[in-house]
C-alpha cells in the first residue's frame, strides 16, 4: 500500500513556510465477497456498501449454480466454482484502481472453503471467513450436489483434520496474512470441530482473529445476526485497512533523508531538534 510523501513550501506574505504532504496513494485496496453454496451476491452488497466507505474498491458475484446460472445447480463442480472465483479475482485486480497488493477475500460457508484455496492462487493479504464449510479432497471434479451423496459430510465435518489432511487446510496452514474466522453459536451445517479444524491450520497468519455470533444459526436467519456479522466484518476490515495505512505512512515517513523535514514526533528549538 503506497504513500504519498512530498515535501512543500506554502506561500505567506512574502515568505514562504515549509510543509510537508502525506497521502495515500491513487489505488485503494480491494474486497472480494463470496457467497454459500444456495446464496448469492445480494447478501453481500449491505457489507460490501460499508466496505467501500472505508475506501475499497468492492466486487460481489454470483458462483455458477446459483442466480442466472441456476440451471446449473445438479452438475456444477468445485473445480469450476473456484475457476469463478479466479476469474473474479483476476477482474478485480486488474482494476486501474485497485492496488493488487491489497487485497481482501471474504467468503461465507462454501464461499469460504473456496477463498481459503484461493489464497494458495493468487495473492491475498486479508482473509475473512463466516462458518466456513470443508469437504474431503476426493471427488473434486464431481459436481457439488453429489457431495453430500456419496460422502457422509456431517460424520467428517465432526471429525479433528489435520492440515495436512485437507486442501483447504493446507491452504490456511500456509497463509501468512492477517485472518479473520467468524463462528455461528447454533451453527448445525458447519459445526464447532470444523471452526477448530481451521483455526488449528492457522499458524502462519501475521494475526488471527476469532469471533462466535451469540445466537445465530449458519444462515444468520434474523437481522439481528446479519447486522452483527456486518459489524464484525466491517469493523475487523476497518482495522486491517486503517492499520495498513498507518504502517505504510510510518515506513514512509522513516525512509526519508537528511535535510527533510523533522519527523511528527519532533520539534526545533534553536536549531537544536528537541525530541
Amino acid at each position: 500500500m503506497e504513500i504519498r510523501l512530498e515535501t512543500i513550501e506554502i506561500p505567506v506574505d512574502d515568505d514562504k513556510v515549509c510543509g510537508t504532504v502525506l497521502a495515500p496513494a491513487a489505488k485503494l485496496p480491494g474486497v472480494l465477497f463470496v457467497h454459500g453454496w444456495g446464496g448469492s451476491q445480494e447478501r453481500d452488497l449491505a457489507r460490501a456498501r460499508e466496505a467501500a466507505g472505508l475506501g475499497c474498491v468492492c466486487l460481489t458475484f454470483d458462483l455458477r449454480g446459483h442466480e442466472r446460472h441456476a440451471r446449473q445447480w445438479e452438475t456444477v463442480s468445485r473445480d469450476e466454482n473456484l475457476r469463478d472465483l479466479l476469474a473474479a479475482y483476476d477482474w478485480l485486480v486488474r482494476e486501474p484502481n485497485v492496488d493488487p497488493a491489497a487485497i481482501a477475500v471474504a467468503g461465507v460457508s462454501y464461499g469460504g472453503y473456496l477463498a481459503s484455496i484461493l489464497t494458495t492462487l493468487r495473492p491475498v493479504r486479508w482473509l475473512a471467513l463466516r462458518a466456513p464449510a470443508l469437504y474431503r479432497d476426493e471427488g473434486w471434479e464431481l459436481a457439488k450436489r453429489q457431495l453430500h451423496e456419496v460422502t457422509d459430510l456431517p460424520a467428517y465435518r465432526r471429525e479433528r483434520i489435520a492440515a495436512h489432511d485437507n486442501r483447504a487446510l493446507r491452504a490456511c496452514a500456509e497463509f501468512r496474512g492477517d485472518a479473520l474466522i467468524v463462528e455461528s453459536e447454533f451453527d448445525e451445517t458447519v459445526p464447532h470441530q470444523v471452526i477448530e479444524n481451521y483455526v488449528a491450520a492457522f499458524t502462519k497468519t501475521r494475526s488471527l482473529t476469532s469471533r462466535v455470533l451469540a445466537g445465530a444459526d449458519h444462515g444468520l436467519s434474523s437481522d439481528d445476526c446479519m447486522k452483527a456479522y456486518r459489524r464484525v466484518l466491517v469493523q475487523w476490515l476497518t482495522e486491517m485497512v486503517v492499520g495498513a495505512r498507518e504502517g505504510a505512512a510510518q515506513a514512509k515517513l522513516d525512509q526519508r533523508g537528511p535535510g527533510d523535514p523533522p519527523r511528527s514526533d519532533q520539534r526545533r528549538e534553536g536549531g537544536a531538534i528537541i525530541e
